[in-house]
């Protein structure tokens, strides 16, 4: 039986106003081709690097968040090579003078375990460009847009060992990257890709020929590509075969990998110390200044939805997830301070639900925290029944103050006996069959009154006084 052995290659593009080594804009999302350039995207002779500061101290703040050690000396290298998509034929990276190194991240799993992941490196480098292959076109073309944007590359050593794994992990360093700001880490838009290094061998026995898989940018693809290349070489293994230390693609389409070239080795890209730029002293004055700038990670968010009283899953949930996160924290806030867990319950299930079908987030939603931690407390407090609380949720997610609607449209909990008994004389004088059940021992029969009372009273009577009134007019 072959075991998967599996690092991940991480790069995050970072959130700075500029690119990593000029004042050229960094955000050029939806702009027009070949239009965020200049003198040094472009690799014209005579251009010199400057170091943009805020990314230094963003990758900082990243490598904190994942307990590397950051400080000491950093340097910057010249990554060689010639591809179309970098004018300048060479990336810079750094080579054995990463800014972070020799972290972990530890990851909940599906069975309640802990895993802990162990960060090899973080380094910083510029992003290249993008070439674009139209449908049966006998060229490529160009955009150099993205050229130059400020990466962070993170390295683990290979202990993940398998798919789902792998995703938790991922899913786990977008959280930190977006709690923290240092990324929008969003893979649909580029700003977090992964490659994958995968190799097998049998227990006991040394491990097999890696390979990687390149730019896979989902989650999705991630755990598609590991669970057809565990299977791959499985097969050619099991055959007497052998794997090939190739550099792979992933087809989306056709769910599977294909060769894209022959791995190259460390020698190929000749690094060498870049001599435009000064190596680094990141002082112990300098982490403390970005420490102080950190906010809440996600696992203390998660340790602190869990002393509010919310069950594990939900708080996991809600604690990788920012823009809930945030909203939920700010409903939580409101006073008097709502349920923790059955506000839970109305984020991730109502509104969420509500959300998807109108294929929205919850960025994009008019719905205020204050008002839905006030339709929690109008269920707490006993005020309106669950139903009706169901009822208002669209106008609630329209921006319309629950409170207000339940004071004008006089929709509080029915507690008067009176109306509730009448109703209760209603539904057995029309269901007399119904009644005569119950009296003869058959008790769980009086659930098909307890709707009709509902409902005449618009579902605003309180269940539970309900029940009993059921019960003391049935003689139960």
């Amino acid at each position: 039986m072959y075991r998967a052995v599996i690092g991940l290659e991480v790069h995050l593009q970072l959130r700075t106003r500029s690119k990593l080594f000029s004042a050229c804009p960094a955000d050029y999302h939806g702009a027009d081709p070949n239009t965020y350039t200049d003198p040094l995207t472009l690799g014209l002779p005579g251009t010199l690097p400057t170091l943009n500061r805020e990314a230094v101290d963003l990758a900082l703040m990243f490598g904190l968040a994942l307990n590397c050690d950051v400080s000491g000396f950093t340097q910057f290298h010249r990554k060689n090579y010639f591809y179309p998509d970098s004018p300048k034929n060479f990336q810079l990276s750094q080579y054995d003078r990463p800014i972070a190194r020799d972290g972990y991240l530890d990851v909940p799993l599906e069975d309640g375990s802990v895993g802990r992941v162990r960060i090899k490196r973080a380094h910083l480098e510029d992003d290249a460009g993008k070439l674009i292959h139209p449908t049966y076109a006998p060229y490529s073309l160009l955009d150099l847009n993205r050229a130059g944007s400020p990466l962070i590359e993170m390295v683990t050593e290979a202990d993940l060992t398998g798919p789902g794994q792998a995703r938790a992990f991922l899913e786990a360093v977008q959280a930190i990257a977006q709690s923290l700001g240092v990324s929008d880490a969003t893979p649909e838009e580029g700003k977090m890709r992964c490659d994958v290094n995968l190799s097998l061998h049998k227990p006991g026995e040394p491990w097999g020929t890696k390979v990687e898989v390149k730019n896979l940018n989902s989650f999705r693809s991630v755990a598609r590509a590991i669970e057809f290349e565990t299977a791959r070489q499985t097969r050619v293994l099991s055959a007497g075969g052998r794997i090939t230390q190739d550099t792979l693609g992933w087809d989306e389409g056709g769910q599977k990998t294909f060769v894209m070239r022959t791995k190259e080795g460390e020698a190929d890209y000749r690094y060498f110390p870049e001599p435009d730029l000064p190596p680094l002293d990141i002082t112990p004055e300098w982490v403390e200044r970005v420490r102080a700038r950190m906010p809440e990670l996600p696992a203390g968010k998660r340790e602190r939805y869990l002393a509010a009283g919310v069950r594990a899953g939900d708080a996991e949930t809600l604690s990788l997830n920012v823009p809930l996160s945030r909203f939920y924290d700010e409903a939580l806030a409101s006073a008097p301070a709502p349920d923790a867990q059955r506000l839970a319950n109305w984020l991730l299930t109502d509104v969420v639900g509500f959300l998807a079908a109108q294929e929205q987030t919850i960025r994009d939603a008019a719905l205020r925290p204050a008002h839905l931690a006030a339709l929690v407390r109008l269920i707490d407090a006993g005020t309106i029944s669950g139903r009706v609380a169901k009822d208002l949720l669209p106008e609630v997610m329209a921006g319309e103050d629950p409170e207000r609607l339940v004071r004008e449209r006089g929709l509080s909990v029915v507690t008067d006996t009176g109306a509730i008994d009448a109703a209760i004389d209603a539904a057995m004088q029309a269901d007399p069959a119904t009644v005569e059940k119950v009296r003869a021992g058959n008790a769980k029969a009086m659930n098909a009154l307890f709707g009709p009372v509902m409902r005449a009273t618009g579902g605003q009577a309180k269940p539970e006084v309900v029940r009993e009134r059921l019960r003391a007019k049935l003689g139960l």
